[in-house]
């Protein structure tokens, strides 16, 4: 699953709030940015430890981002995601971004932006290294298995009634539309009405909207009532799930380095395509994702 990360830590920087874990619309788990990263060493290089080591440096990563929220968001909505390069590197997307924005700062958030950038460099710089290391000892399954390895096969919730929900969910839909999004994330917050319209226009199509607050994990009733009482103030009404963290779905979450992110997933729990970055409030946005909607449903009617 590290090119799985990989993949989504580069696509999933658009707009947004850096989350789950850690995010530029920062959640209260973020950790402290560390003044020097140690070298790595022998033992970093087991499956444990390596993994240790990487969401320290992603935590770090995203504490700048927290740390100077205002001047980071204003890089996030200027990002396109057909300039995204999976294989590329990440700080030079962001170097890229604010170079080619750059009349759209201030010489002090210039300043920040360039100095972060370059700590953010020689982070990714160890990030390569271990994810580097680990890739050799990927096995075949996990390489070649991807349909077996969906974080939403045998999938488990509950939705914040208490309910709970399965694999079902999925089954039952021709398409499920997944969006993962935190209660401090303000354009999260911001595109709950608008999601709330999406699925009441797809229900009738054989689709449905849900929502995974990646704050309500593990059951945490206290982020659930706030949750619910956020989408209330939203009018949203489409149903929200906790899931557990150490899930499948719960470890896919937690691999994702920006909010809000939406992704398309078929009646056999596949995921189809790939994450819609930013608010569907952005009517562009909309109109890609209904899009994806669509060809996901034909597709499932010509398979019946």
């Amino acid at each position: 699953m590290k090119t799985n990360k990989k993949f989504l830590k580069i696509l999933t920087i658009f707009t947004l709030c850096i989350a789950l874990l850690l995010t530029a619309c920062s959640t209260t788990d973020t950790a402290d940015t560390k003044e020097n990263n140690a070298s790595l060493t022998e033992s970093d290089t087991t499956s444990d430890s390596s993994d240790t080591v990487l969401n320290d440096l992603y935590q770090q990563e995203n504490q700048l981002f927290a740390d100077h929220e205002e001047a980071w968001n204003k890089v996030f909505g200027m990002m396109r995601k057909s300039n995204a390069d999976p294989s590329g590197n990440y700080a030079d997307y962001l170097a890229d971004t604010v170079e080619a924005n750059k009349d759209s700062f201030t010489d002090d958030e210039l300043k920040i932006l360039t100095d972060d950038i370059e700590t953010i460099r020689k982070i990714e710089d160890q990030i390569a290294e271990i994810e580097s290391k680990n890739a050799a000892s990927d096995t075949a399954d996990q390489k070649n298995n991807s349909e077996d390895a969906s974080p939403f096969k045998n999938f488990s919730g509950q939705d914040f009634d208490g309910n709970s929900v399965d694999e079902s969910l999925f089954s039952d839909n021709a398409v499920t539309v997944v969006n993962f999004w935190f209660t401090g994330c303000k354009p999260c917050v911001a595109e709950l009405s608008k999601l709330n319209e999406l699925n009441d226009a797809i229900r009738s199509m054989g689709g449905e909207v849900v929502g995974i607050n990646t704050e309500t994990f593990d059951g945490n009733e206290a982020a659930m009532k706030e949750a619910a009482s956020i989408l209330e103030s939203q009018g949203a009404k489409y149903r929200n799930l906790s899931i557990d963290s150490s899930s499948e779905a719960g470890k896919y979450a937690s691999d994702i380095m920006a909010f809000p992110t939406t992704i398309l997933v078929d009646r056999n729990g596949n995921i189809v395509g790939d994450p819609l970055l930013g608010g569907i409030d952005n009517q562009n946005n909309y109109d890609a994702l209904m899009k994806q909607i669509q060809s996901v449903i034909d597709a499932d009617s010509t398979n019946k």
